[in-house]
């Protein structure tokens, strides 16, 4: 009965002209959406491979890393997604992957930053040429 009040009386402040907090935030996630969009995934993967080895490093919490690196390459998945489509996300993706999992033995032949830069330079780079520069 609830939700149909709670209904009721967004409908009723709809046609007084007043905003819904649905409206609202309905207007934020598309304001964040097309804030989103704007943003190269060149830079999303950069700040997933080195925010999430960094956040890992200083904080000692591997989980708290795997986070930055998850949440980055979410978002660079979804715009590869809306302007490339499904085989490009998947192949891009399938490199930010093995570029998180590459990076650990890497890391033992050259050191961890040096690896860290290296994976994410790859990826940056497919990044831009696959999906930013169209």
């Amino acid at each position: 009965m609830s939700e149909n009040l709670t209904n009721h009386h967004a409908t009723a402040h709809s046609a007084t002209g007043e905003t819904t907090v649905t409206e609202h935030l309905t207007d934020l996630y598309t304001g964040a959406l097309a804030a989103n969009e704007q943003i190269p995934t060149a830079a999303m993967v950069s700040a997933g491979l080195i925010g999430g080895y960094g956040v890992a490093r200083w904080t000692g919490v591997r989980p708290l890393g795997g986070a930055v690196l998850f949440a980055a390459g979410a978002a660079a998945a979804h715009n590869w997604w809306r302007k490339c489509g499904p085989i490009t996300t998947a192949a891009l993706g399938t490199t930010y992957l093995l570029g998180f999992g590459l990076s650990h033995p890497l890391a033992k032949k050259i050191g961890a930053w040096p690896s860290v830069f290296t994976v994410t330079g790859v990826n940056a780079a497919a990044a831009w040429v696959f999906a930013d520069s169209h």
